[in-house]
């Protein structure tokens, strides 16, 4: 009885081609902060040379007079985001000169800190990696040199900024071209172009979250209280505990405090007279060690033992995405409601239930970066009503074609399982169960969106082997090109369908399990979406095989093929299992 492991060895395989694989893109946020708040025409230079080319995208300039600072933020992938913060370095560099400048925030550098954060796809150890290669490159193409801080440090002590600019800007004469002591990349003696540019910071941190928390009150002293009771610096320790009483000091001098609940997180009580109310307004530094809807839970507990309600909450600035779909789970999870729902229903949760639109409407495009990244796209086959995806299919175009109707079929027998999972976790009787289902949900979904994936990626690489043929072949080395590009196309177009196969017999996991154990009113759709999984399998190894028919490379094309025939031998046996199981319940009632 063959089961996963014919889809884990193509998993294997097809990971050491992640050319031919969809991932979800990876996005940093790069914050630097140049030595210069005053000179508009020179900020405007600086942000206009991160811009060139188009590859990222600025989402705030925050220019400071009293600090001679500004603070540019943008996003994008991962190497687009360092040429375009050299690109930025580089222009401070040249019309930044630090022996020149006083500012009353610290400072040591042109550009003084330049830290890379992650948004989606990415982890905070793969941006320490690129700090330190963002450091690299500043030293040796631009000669600033650069320490490298918080996640990027190559030592404890030097995770905290501070130690890294410890004497700031005047001090760096007596600090570079020491091995202790200088920079961790470009470290030589202070010498004159080191003196224009000063040295940058480089690090890699989490994302930090800016939020205010709405409170049915107007006292600034209440809300401060509630701040106290939760941010991590807590409050002062008073003799006899009482809130007049005098602060109290170790042998140091140094006021004891007392921490508040919340790791990672900065919060004071203020009266906003735009909105006529008072608020905790916090920084959450890690919002791994604190998510958002911990700190709304925490902020509400502690409001609630001095009389007050949390009425919603205001995020300044943007957030990742993951930061929402966490907290929509987190409260379905309280709600014991399945999570094995659309993204856009998951958010819509998170948003009503920490009342993100009670002062205005909560627009995803102007909050969630994400969202406000998300590229335009053209004709998309799954944007398609079901009445003009079956037009477009019936076409004489010769796309979308079996790959993708097989991809889409595979798709609806996921729907079918989470469907079925969905409706058994809101059950009247099964309350104490709706956590197993909504696991099963969980699973059909993310399984549902990958094989949506599949119906427009399997017309793509249709789209790439008529591409090649319009390639010239005059010459001999056009020839060879073309040959070359054909046989890569024809390989693409040979591993889509073969993983619409895998990820289609993946369903079977999830129908097989409501059909033995979901609500038995709902079986005939698991029994349905057995039918459509077997279908998905089936169809597509077709495509298997006639695209595996133009390869050149035999060898491969018989390991694919080979591939391919296990899957669906193991589908035909999944979907009787299935099919049986569904009848006899069907037959009892």
């Amino acid at each position: 009885m063959p089961t996963k492991p014919c889809y884990e060895i193509l998993w294997k395989k097809t990971e050491e081609k992640p050319e031919t694989q969809k991932t979800m893109k990876q996005i940093i946020e790069c914050v630097p902060n140049f030595s210069e708040g005053r000179d508009r025409g020179v900020i405007n230079a600086i942000v206009a040379a991160i811009e060139e080319g188009n590859e990222v995208r600025v989402l705030d300039i925050d220019p400071g007079e009293a600090t001679n600072r500004t603070v540019v933020t943008f996003v994008g992938e991962p190497q687009p985001v360092i040429k375009a913060a050299l690109r930025g370095m580089k222009k401070a560099a040249e019309l930044i000169d630090m022996r020149k400048h006083h500012g009353a925030h610290p400072r040591m550098g042109a550009t003084d800190v330049c830290p890379l954060i992650p948004v989606s796809g990415i982890t905070l150890e793969e941006c320490a990696a690129l700090a330190r290669e963002l450091a690299a490159r500043a030293s040796k193409e631009l000669n600033i040199p650069c320490y490298c801080y918080e996640a990027a440090a190559f030592t404890p002590e030097r995770k905290n900024l501070a130690v890294c600019r410890e004497g700031e800007y005047e001090g760096l004469a007596d600090r570079m071209g020491k091995e202790d002591k200088g920079p961790d990349f470009g470290n030589r003696p202070f010498d004159e172009e080191a003196a224009k540019t000063g040295c940058t910071a480089v690090g890699a941190r989490d994302f930090l979250i800016a939020v205010n928390f709405n409170l049915n009150t107007t006292s600034t002293r209440r809300a401060n209280a509630i701040a106290f009771d939760v941010r991590e610096k807590g409050r002062p320790k008073r003799e006899g505990g009482k809130p007049n009483g005098k602060p109290v000091k170790d042998a140091e001098g140094n006021i004891i405090m007392l921490p508040g609940t919340l790791k990672a997180t900065k919060a004071i009580g203020w009266f906003i007279d735009e909105y006529g109310i008072a608020q905790v307004s916090m920084n959450i530094t890690d919002i791994s060690t604190t998510p958002l809807h911990i700190a709304f839970d925490e902020v509400c507990r502690a409001a609630a033992e001095r009389g007050i309600r949390v009425t919603g909450t205001e995020i300044v600035g943007l957030v990742p995405k993951r930061t929402m779909i966490e907290a929509g789970k987190h409260y379905l999870k309280k709600q014991k409601r399945s999570a094995g729902i659309s993204e856009d229903e998951i958010i819509k949760i998170a948003v009503k239930s920490m009342g993100l639109d009670e002062l205005k409407p909560f627009i995803r495009e102007e909050k969630i970066i994400e969202d406000m990244l998300a590229e335009k796209h053209g004709k998309r086959l799954v944007d398609l009503s079901c009445r003009a995806f079956a037009e477009e299919t019936a076409s004489e175009s010769p796309a979308p074609g079996g790959g993708s109707i097989a991809a889409y079929m595979g798709a609806l027998a996921a729907a079918l399982g989470t469907m079925v999972a969905n409706l058994s976790a809101h059950k009247a009787g099964w309350d104490d169960r709706w956590e197993e289902f909504s696991e099963v949900a969980e699973k059909g979904h993310q399984l549902q969106d990958k094989l949506i994936a599949l119906v427009d990626e399997d017309t793509e690489a249709f789209n790439r082997i008529m591409a090649v043929f319009a390639m010239p072949k005059k010459t001999a080395e056009e020839k060879a090109a073309r040959a070359v590009a054909l046989e890569e196309a024809t390989l693409y177009a040979t591993e889509v369908p073969l993983r619409t196969m895998a990820t289609a017999y993946e369903t079977f996991d999830v129908l097989e399990a409501m059909a033995e154990k979901g609500n038995p009113a709902s079986v005939s759709d698991a029994g349905v979406g057995a039918l459509a999984a077997r279908a998905a399998v089936l169809g597509a190894k077709l495509n298997v095989r006639i695209n595996a028919a133009g390869l050149k490379d035999r060898v491969k094309a018989s390991e694919l093929l080979s591939e391919a025939e296990k899957i669906a031998e193991a589908a035909i046996e999944r979907e009787e299992r299935i099919l049986s199981a569904v009848n006899k319940i069907i037959d009892k009632e």
